[in-house]
């Protein structure tokens, strides 16, 4: 666990992140990795002092398996309440499904570099399907009532119902994979979009990092990646300034 900024800490998965926000000895956990890795979950929150029973809350930035696999897992050991913005429900409680098909993640990934990525994430559960029956829509506007304070953004396109969390008193931005640093199948390094096959709709992803680029934020702590210092504005000219090569 990497503390990015004062009980904002980043935890690293199977090629993906999570946060933990801290408030007292309550936790919101953003996020949770692929299926196998709930261990790593888990290890990360006794990693800072505290407990899983700690988890007063899950937000989730969107419902694709590195994000929500670790779930099932984690609820079976303590059935936390678990939000989304409502247009990620159907995503969440699997009604639909946004998400790049395994067909396709194979036709990408035929160079080294994505054989080895794709291999690591079929062993930790990426070739599963998940869903979270219990999911509530969080509200909108405003900090959500939970340890850290967040505001969600919507910031659709990736999947309809993506959000990222701004974090004000600390000034750190959770991107999630509306804008991310680094992943395996990219050559860039630094802020950028994923490729445009993980994502439902690639140009309403596009258009929303004009939501990310007006958060008063100095931290971006994307879904992929690193965590990334400056202003979100200029992160997301160049994620921009990516796609035009």
């Amino acid at each position: 666990m990497i503390e990015v900024a004062q009980d904002v800490f980043l935890g690293r998965g199977t090629a993906v992140n999570w946060v933990v926000l801290r408030e007292g000895s309550d936790l919101t956990l953003i996020d949770a990795g692929y299926p196998r890795d709930a261990d790593r979950v888990v290890a990360s929150i006794e990693g800072i002092g505290n407990r899983l029973e700690d988890v007063v809350a899950v937000l989730v930035t969107h419902a694709h398996i590195d994000h929500i696999g670790g779930l099932a897992a984690l609820l079976r050991r303590h059935p936390a309440p678990v939000f989304a913005h409502r247009f990620e429900l159907p995503n969440l409680t699997g009604v639909s499904h946004e998400q790049a098909t395994p067909a396709a993640v194979v036709r990408h990934s035929w160079r080294a570099p994505g054989r080895r990525w794709l291999a690591e994430i079929i062993r930790a559960g990426g070739a599963g399907k998940v869903s979270v029956d219990s999911a509530l829509a969080f509200g909108s506007g405003g900090e959500l009532d939970l340890p850290g304070r967040p505001t969600a953004l919507l910031s659709g396109g990736h999947t309809s119902g993506h959000s990222a969390f701004l974090l004000r008193r600390e000034g750190v931005l959770v991107t999630g994979d509306a804008l991310v640093t680094g992943h395996p199948l990219s050559r860039v390094r630094g802020p950028q979009l994923l490729p445009a096959f993980f994502s439902h709709d690639p140009d309403a992803a596009e258009r929303s990092l004009d939501v990310l680029a007006s958060a008063p934020a100095g931290i971006l702590v994307p879904g992929h990646g690193d965590q990334w210092a400056g202003d979100p504005a200029v992160a997301v000219e160049q994620a921009r300034a990516a796609l035009r090569r």
